[in-house]
């Protein structure tokens, strides 16, 4: 099916899905492998702008196809951010998108992902009825907590219109520290400690490039030069300035260490792009199996997430077959490979979920992403 369905507004999507047996929510395109499932393709590319913003209340309720570019710069004229450190804002990523693909970034490591940060959603369920859910302020605590199951949810409970974030005050000022690992044994030691320090880090990522974890610290100035100096009598390590932090920053949530990084700007599909968990202490043998198979790989969360990229022949039978062996579950974000590789955990709550909002299966459901 190669037709594209673009409402103008809600109304029109509301149609949309009332009129289609079978149908997939579409955004910009970032992360392709999410939606490639035989359904009509639903582009949530004029749903977008900004319907409300409380700097005074920290939240916001944006359409579901607004590039977060739009969202980033309205937060910080207003001295916000979104703690979690949105991924491919420069190529153009949407709210709706980042929600149903439920990738985070580095700022994940200290205020939570994603998930923590979503109050509300209005959507569109199977029965193409209109739908909101949560809360427009920070203190809610009416009912089930049933945006948070949007976050990851591919599109397959329903197509999201709106939806609702807490946001926090920008900190005040930033130092980032270029930590030298060493070798694994040494990373996983600066993963494990680091990250129940009193230092509360604000990032800390395994760079792709093996050799050095790069550690971000936020707060008072003041405050800032004399933990860099304890962490730097801990671990060999030097100082960024901000211009070159925020540059290494920047390629990391724009996927820009990935193999063919181009195609990611062209939204091609020639590079194949994983995300799996993982952990501080498991972390180390993970990325090794990965790089046997050529991978290049960036461990984000202070340990605790890896995404791994390959080039267009990767062995995917045999990555899979390991990842099994390992019992870890991963998703394709990009690339011609299965959605689902290695172990797969199936909730009953989930299924639960899915049968409430969509009991005619109009959405696809996980398993018909294969």
């Amino acid at each position: 099916m190669n037709a594209t369905l673009t409402p103008a507004n809600t109304a029109e999507l509301v149609e949309a899905v009332r009129s289609t047996p079978r149908l997939i929510a579409v955004g910009s395109g970032t992360k392709p492998r999410l939606s490639a499932v035989s359904a009509v393709k639903l582009s949530t590319a004029k749903l977008k702008g900004i319907v409300e913003y409380e700097p005074s209340e920290f939240t916001f309720t944006a359409l579901a196809g607004t590039p977060l570019r739009e969202i980033v710069e309205t937060l910080a004229a207003q001295g916000q951010y979104l703690p979690f450190d949105p991924m491919l804002i420069a190529k153009g990523a949407t709210l709706g998108g980042t929600v149903a693909s439920g990738v985070s970034g580095p700022g994940r490591f200290r205020f939570g992902g994603l998930r923590d940060f979503i109050l509300a959603v209005q959507f569109v369920d199977g029965a193409g009825r209109l739908l909101r859910m949560g809360g427009k302020v920070v203190k809610n605590a009416a009912g089930f907590d049933l945006p948070k199951f949007f976050v990851g949810s591919l599109g397959r409970f329903g197509i999201l219109t709106e939806i609702t974030f807490k946001v926090f005050p920008r900190h005040t000022s930033r130092l980032t520290l270029m930590l030298e690992t060493g070798g694994p044994e040494i990373a996983t030691q600066i993963l494990t400690q680091a990250g129940t320090s009193r230092w509360e880090l604000d990032a800390l990522d395994w760079l792709p490039d093996t050799k050095n974890i790069a550690a971000r610290l936020v707060g008072p100035t003041e405050s800032l030069d004399a933990l860099a100096n304890e962490i730097l009598n801990r671990f060999p390590g030097e100082r960024l300035t901000t211009e070159v932090a925020d540059e290494k920053w920047g390629s990391l949530t724009e996927f820009e260490w990935a193999k063919n990084s181009k195609a990611l700007d062209a939204k091609a599909d020639s590079t194949l792009l994983l995300k799996m968990p993982t952990t501080p202490v498991t972390s180390a043998s993970l990325r090794g199996t990965l790089e046997e198979f050529g991978a290049t790989v960036l461990v984000s969360g202070g340990g605790n997430v890896a995404f791994a990229s390959f080039s267009s022949d990767a062995k995917v039978t045999a990555i899979d077959a390991k990842l099994k062996l390992l019992k870890v579950p991963c998703i394709t974000l990009r690339g011609d490979a299965p959605l689902w590789l290695g172990a797969r955990h199936d909730f009953q709550i989930a299924a639960a979920v899915k049968n409430a909002l969509d009991a005619e299966n109009r959405f696809p459901g996980l398993e018909e992403f294969d």
